[in-house]
Formats: C-alpha cells, sequence, structure tokens
C-alpha cells in the first residue's frame, strides 16, 4: 500500500534508526517497499540499505530531485517522504492506515515535529516549529510528508531544489485545496538533528515567505 521514499547522502550514522521505524509497519503490510534515492554516499548507507532489503536508485542530483526519483521508483499508491535522520514514532503506522482509508487521496498529511535532544534549546526550537505550522501550514521535510502518488503526479513532483523543496511542494498543494489539503498527525516524527538547524530552517522560511525565491535562498 505505502512505499517510504528516503533521499540519502552519507547517512549512516542516522538510516538505522529511521529503518527501524518501519520494520513493524513493514510486517504489518502497510510499507510495501521502502526505495533509498542516494546522491553519491562514500560511507556504509548502501550497505545498510542493501542489508534492509531498500531498493536503491542512485542518482547525481538536488535532494529534490532524488525524492522525484525515489518516487518515480516506488512501487505503492501511497507515498511517505522522510528523511534520513528522521524517526516516527511507534504507532504511526496505526494513524496513517486510517488517514488512508478515510479517503485522503488529495490532501496530504505530515507529522509532529520532534527532536532527540533532551536540551531546553531542543524544546524550543520544537515550540518554534509548532507555531510555524499552526500560523503558515507549512511543514518541513522532516516531519515526514504522507501523500497519494496520484495526488503527488497532479501537483508536478518535487522541484530540482536543495533547499525548500517539501514547502515549494505543500505550497502548491494549498494554492489547490487550501488548509484543508493538509492533515497533521498526532504520531511524532523525531529527528536527530540539532536546535541550531531547526532555527535555520525557519529564518529560510521567513525569507520564503517574505517573498524570496527557493532558487534565491539555495544559492
Amino acid at each position: 500500500m505505502l512505499s517510504v521514499v528516503i533521499p540519502t547522502l552519507n547517512a549512516e550514522r542516522s538510516l538505522v534508526r529511521t529503518l527501524t521505524s518501519l520494520v513493524e509497519p513493514a510486517m504489518r503490510g502497510l510499507v510495501r517497499d521502502v526505495v533509498i534515492a542516494d546522491g553519491g554516499s562514500t560511507d556504509q548507507t548502501l550497505d545498510i540499505a542493501e542489508d534492509a532489503g531498500c531498493e536503491i536508485v542512485r542518482a547525481n542530483a538536488t535532494r529534490g530531485g532524488l525524492l522525484d526519483a525515489g518516487a518515480r521508483a516506488a512501487k505503492g499508491p501511497w507515498l511517505l517522504f522522510l528523511r534520513a535522520e528522521t524517526a516516527l514514532e511507534p504507532g504511526w503506522d496505526a494513524e496513517a492506515y486510517q488517514f488512508i482509508r478515510q479517503g485522503g487521496e488529495k490532501r496530504a498529511a505530515t507529522f509532529r515535529f520532534a527532536l532527540d535532544d533532551k536540551r531546553w534549546s531542543a524544546r524550543r526550537a520544537e515550540m518554534v516549529y509548532r507555531l510555524r505550522n499552526k500560523i503558515l501550514a507549512l511543514p518541513y521535510g522532516d516531519q515526514g510528508l504522507l501523500i497519494s502518488k496520484s495526488q503527488y503526479e497532479r501537483l508536478g513532483g518535487y522541484k530540482p531544489l536543495n533547499v525548500l523543496e517539501d514547502v515549494d511542494l505543500v505550497t502548491r498543494l494549498k494554492r489547490q485545496l487550501g488548509r484543508a489539503g493538509l492533515t497533521r498527525l498526532a504520531s511524532k516524527a523525531i529527528a536527530s538533528g540539532t536546535p541550531r538547524s531547526s532555527i535555520r530552517s525557519a529564518a529560510l522560511l521567513t525569507l520564503y515567505t517574505l517573498g524570496v525565491s527557493p532558487e534565491k535562498l539555495q544559492r
């Protein structure tokens, strides 16, 4: 039913944790296949992916290009785009299945952002994410994105960007369906990034909402 697409580039430190969160849903039949779209890893990333039985797509591309290459190789009618440094908490599959069964073909869903960090600065970064989601309804890729393959294709897929490729896609979805087109699930997407990187992402989004194009932000 569901294909998970993960873009990678030297992701050996986090990939095992991410793939582990997909094992039980795969055993229960929700996850049909996992596609690793790799941009030229030189560490053990591809060995880990092969050992886990993932399909591997190699491409010399931006992150947006890798995501799109993975989507084209995916076999399922539903796509779950997930960062290599993001693991989903136990129980996420039941909530995702309910979203699919309730007729989410034209909509998309994301998870609740959390950091794998016990410091207060991590909680502050999570609050920034929650506030941004509440005001702008523009999630980042480290929150995951669940979308039907047919809707993904109607939207034109990911553009070949290295920054805000996720926000760009969701913006196109919102233009089509408004805020009702995006559902935030209660399950957490737990990222292994740092609070500083999360604040940097918020700054990029601020510039984007002020009219700076993703292409300029990428440069």
